[in-house]
């Protein structure tokens, strides 16, 4: 066989594992689609929660598209499509219902915080800010781990996770840029990126401002157990689980993407020159700073200023989005650089979130769930509600899983005698760290731009680091809140 003959078979080669996962996933959904009526769900109060047929239909779509989007069958926007498309041939939700979802606000929000990392790139703020940072944290590698963190941490106080991923990731790819590999992927990168998505969710539960699945949890857990909890309240418990949280990812990274250099020799002086190169900041960069943080200021004042709360974040940051264009800092060519398979993958996470919600598939889910622990021992009750919200904050909105899962938990919180606050606690832990799918958050999204690592990496690596998750839930439940005060445990109501 000639040489030219031998390349074109190897070229040939099949992906067997790729065709697995296709019909894997496909296999799951017409067995689940099709099996016989499922049993409905029953909480402990004897409420029944029937399965029907749209709503297994929801967990179908459910499994094909994670399969698929874990093991990359084809691209992950592409899969995005295939959820509306099964929702309407399969009249589980109308054309017109499922597809209008890949336009909620959440998904224009994405869009307009990408936009907002753009502009970051294209004056050249990126450049200046990194360098500046590099300039600080200096040489090694592990301390720049360490620095990049301790700065995405710093910012999710007073930024929605979202914006601190647009902010940081451009920033992250001009660091990269010096350890010297080009765009190959290596332990350091995968370490910087997946690191990125991690420790936005993991600083986003301190503050109110770091997501809107607080202010929602903290409204509907007034509603429910009629006290009112203040931004102070929620920052005394969460910021010594979330500083935490970051010191032990900081050490997962150390262990499982340990840089395969300790340093980056003439780093200091590198970084120096580039800095000065870069010149005295311009007009463009001072503008988009404005732009920018002008957003910023108006989204992070809504939680404490009432007349601000009427409107609409995704408004306000899209705002940016059109005077980039008015100030002519973007143009048109900008808009085909924009990466609309990120955006495809969160217009689907937005519909099988709504499908699985609006079917009551995720009520069906969380009562059989959480029923499991109505007889069990009070800790592993609570660590079954954080689990839980854990694995659907993954596949649907937090705000949603959080929705789904608090009523039913809060009836058995009071049959166990666990107190409603480490229900509540426990559950926003875990929804602000979706460590295993892309879908889960937008930095996870933001970070596979990159291209340093696959979506099936991300949910092995996220296996590891949602075990420690789940560590510091039991740790916090035992020791760390009742230290500061908040009852663990009550009188039994059944």
């Amino acid at each position: 066989m000639s040489a030219e003959n031998i390349t074109a078979a190897q070229g040939k080669k099949i992906d067997w594992t790729r065709w697995i996962a296709m019909f894997t996933g496909l296999g799951l959904f017409f067995i689940v689609y099709y099996s016989p009526p499922w049993p409905d769900a029953v909480d402990p109060m004897g409420k029944h929660f029937p399965l029907t047929q749209q709503g297994k239909g929801a967990l179908a779509v459910f499994l094909l598209a994670g399969t698929w989007w874990v093991f990359e069958v084809i691209p992950i926007g592409v899969t995005s499509l295939l959820i509306g498309v099964t929702q309407a041939l399969f009249m589980i939700r109308p054309a017109k219902v499922a597809f209008k979802d890949f336009m909620d606000p959440s998904v224009l929000f994405i869009f307009a915080s990408l936009v907002i990392g753009m502009v970051f790139t294209k004056t050249g703020l990126t450049k200046r800010i990194a360098y500046k940072m590099l300039e600080i944290i200096g040489e090694k590698t592990t301390t720049i781990y360490l620095g990049v963190f301790i700065l995405i941490t710093a910012l999710t106080l007073i930024m929605a996770h979202t914006a601190v991923a647009a902010t940081m990731y451009p920033l992250l790819l001009a660091i990269y840029s010096l350890y010297g590999e080009g765009d190959k992927p290596t332990k350091f990168g995968k370490g910087l990126f997946i690191g990125m998505a991690y420790v936005c969710g993991a600083g986003s539960i301190i503050t109110l401002l770091g997501a809107a699945r607080g202010i929602v949890a903290l409204g509907f857990f007034k509603e429910m157990v009629g006290v009112d909890t203040s931004f102070f309240e929620l920052t005394y418990y969460m910021f010594p689980v979330g500083i935490l949280m970051v010191a032990l990812l900081w050490v997962f990274f150390l262990i499982f993407f340990k840089p395969e250099k300790k340093v980056i020799p003439g780093l200091r002086e590198r970084v120096a020159e580039l800095s000065a190169n870069l010149g005295p900041i311009t007009k463009k960069e001072i503008l988009a700073l404005i732009i920018i943080f002008g957003a910023i200021t108006v989204m992070s004042l809504q939680v404490m200023v009432p007349s601000l709360q009427k409107l609409d974040k995704t408004a306000i940051i899209l705002i940016s989005t059109i005077l980039f264009f008015v100030v002519r800092i973007l143009d048109i060519e900008d808009l085909e650089l924009i990466p609309w398979n990120i955006v495809l993958l969160f217009s689907g996470a937005m519909s099988i979130g709504f499908c699985l919600w609006e079917t009551e598939a995720a009520k069906w889910l969380a009562v059989n769930w959480l029923a499991m622990f109505k007889e069990a021992h009070w800790l592993v009750f609570v660590i079954g509600i954080a689990f839980f919200v854990m694995l659907m904050t993954n596949f649907i909105m937090n705000v949603a899983a959080i929705a789904i899962s608090l009523p039913v938990a809060l009836v058995i919180s009071g049959y166990l005698g666990v107190s409603p606050y480490v229900v509540m606690y426990a559950s926003l832990v875990t929804a602000g760290m979706p460590f295993l799918l892309l879908v889960g958050a937008a930095p996870n999204a933001i970070a596979y731009d990159s291209k340093q690592f696959t979506s099936g990496e991300f949910f092995l690596y996220g296996i590891p680091a949602s075990v420690i998750l789940m560590a510091v839930i039991a740790l916090a439940t035992l020791v760390i809140w009742p230290i500061l005060g908040m009852p663990i445990l009550v009188p039994k109501t059944m």
